[in-house]
């Protein structure tokens, strides 16, 4: 058996993490936080370029970012989610934000060059973003017709995963009790599409375990749909696919890989996000304890929903869900410290805020809004 800092090694990459901060928790400090990010966010708004894009969110993309992902939608997810909690107020008009984002979107969608995934249904990266943000806010009955029949196109897309096919649509069907019709069959299509090993596929080469890629995530759609889908099939590729040392544990993103990763988009904090409540428990823990040993992420991935500090701290919320202890909330709580003022450090070297969902600020702002609520509900996959 491996020494501790071998497992370790095993396990994850210890050089991508740091130590967390000794700061403790301070619900009134969490406050002012999270009010701060809501107000520099709502004053980098613009309405012809809607937000600035980080260089790592853009790559070469056309410019302004819209999607739900890393634009202009997500963001304004965010700062809807927190007003409507009672956390923040915006000084937007955010249905007028929406509305021009997706008229942005319509006259030039976010497709990076190169791109092989892209369906207009992706829930983070096509229409169905904004489209889905201007109808819910708006209440427009014209894009409610228009947003279900995108979604019903999504099973026209071969990657049977979140971000891009099938479950994404499932989740925002799940939302919208008259298209059950429709829900009921997208999930019968997506069932098919399942492999004898229990995975469906991403890619060629990729058949992925986790949330955002992976048997995870498509569960957890096929649950939000119809909650008496069985969780057995899953749960047991689960168990038959994590690493596992000296009483930790994680996950490659698909069997017959490393294990490279500690974050939510891939490994341990993913699958305990969409498994949570399913999940051997004595595997939950192994992995959770894992995600406590390694500390926050450096500033290479940083502190958001992702890949950062706030991707694994939402992990420790939902150890805390599942077992009702305490412990798991107070250690979700200090990785909320540390990515707040890992946002604020990262702000000032960058010259501003980074204006996201799942890689920015906003992102970790309903991070920290989840610690004061012991709220375990993960952004847009449980809140839909």
């Amino acid at each position: 058996m491996a020494g501790r800092d071998d497992t370790r090694a095993v396990l994850y990459d210890p050089a991508q993490f740091e130590p967390l901060t000794e700061e403790p928790w301070d619900p009134a400090r969490a406050r002012e936080a999270i009010a701060a990010i809501v107000a520099d966010t709502s004053a980098a708004f613009a309405a012809e370029s809607l937000w600035p894009a980080h260089e790592w969110d853009a790559g070469d993309t056309p410019l302004p970012l819209k999607n739900l992902y890393v634009g202009a939608s997500g963001v304004i997810w965010a700062l809807d989610a927190l007003r409507r909690a009672g956390h923040a107020e915006t000084s937007l008009d955010l249905t007028a934000a929406a509305l021009r984002t997706l008229e942005l979107f319509r006259h030039e969608p976010d497709i990076e060059p190169g791109e092989t995934h892209y369906h207009p249904a992706s829930l983070f990266f096509g229409e169905t973003g904004p489209l889905l943000l201007a109808f819910r806010l708006s209440g427009g009955a014209s894009l409610a017709d228009d947003l279900h029949a995108l979604l019903r196109r999504s099973a026209e897309c071969p990657t049977d995963d979140v971000m891009w096919g099938i479950p994404g649509a499932l989740l925002v069907l799940a939302g919208e009790p008259e298209w059950a019709d429709t829900s009921r069959e997208l999930a019968a299509e997506l069932r098919g599409r399942r492999g004898e090993d229990g995975l469906w596929r991403q890619d060629d080469d990729y058949r992925g375990l986790g949330t955002l890629h992976g048997a995870a995530g498509n569960t957890l759609a096929l649950r939000r749909v119809e909650p008496g889908e069985s969780t057995a099939e899953t749960a047991a590729v689960l168990v038959q696919h994590a690493v596992r040392e000296d009483g930790l544990a994680n996950w490659p993103g698909a069997p017959g890989r490393p294990v490279e990763r500690l974050q939510w988009c891939t490994g341990a904090p993913g699958i305990l996000a969409g498994a949570c409540d399913y999940l051997d428990e004595e595997l939950l823990l192994a992995g959770a304890e894992l995600i406590w040993k390694a500390g926050a992420r450096g500033d290479e991935k940083g502190h958001g929903l992702c890949h950062g500090t706030s991707s694994n701290g939402f992990a420790l919320l939902k150890a805390f869900a599942r077992t009702e202890d305490e412990l798991w909330l107070d250690r979700a709580r200090r990785f909320a410290v540390h990515a707040l003022a890992q946002a604020d450090r990262l702000a000032v070297a960058n010259g501003r805020r980074r204006y996201s969902l799942f890689t920015g600020d906003p992102g970790t702002a309903l991070f920290a809004a989840a610690c004061l609520d012991a709220d375990a509900r993960f952004p847009i996959l449980d809140a839909l």
